[in-house]
């Protein structure tokens, strides 16, 4: 399979597919005479992880231990639990800081009379000022 035919199967863009063999995140894939990547099933499978697990949060190097335990035929998937339940930890803490952000906003809005007038009681707040200029 060429560049091409792998992206309209993983859903992956050639330049996404390509920065992922640079980083060394798949197996290097066969070249033919001419210099072209020929690529096989396994790689189908590798980026498909890669992409599947970026979107659901894991990193460039959580990537790469996922994909290290994909071919590992030892591996444990207690391991691989483990790695998934913290990273739902992680988003959920992400979450939880977002959700402070958002009503910090919120009673920052709250705050300001949103009028013609140049006093702003969110700039005022924002930049630990609380006198008029």
């Amino acid at each position: 399979m060429n560049i091409s035919d792998v992206a309209k199967k993983t859903g992956l863009t050639s330049k996404a597919i390509r920065f992922y063999e640079e980083k060394g995140l798949v197996t290097a894939p066969a070249r033919s005479e001419n210099g072209y990547r020929r690529y096989a099933q396994k790689h189908i499978e590798e980026l498909t992880l890669l992409r599947q697990a970026r979107q659901v949060g894991f990193t460039l190097e959580e990537c790469q231990e996922l994909v290290a335990l994909f071919h590992n035929p030892d591996r444990h998937s207690a391991d691989v639990k483990a790695r998934t339940l913290e990273k739902a930890a992680e988003i959920e803490r992400h979450i939880e800081e977002l959700q402070l952000m958002r009503q910090r906003l919120l009673t920052l809005a709250e705050s300001c009379p949103g009028d013609d007038g140049a006093d702003c009681p969110i700039i005022d707040n924002l930049s630990g000022c609380c006198h008029k200029h």
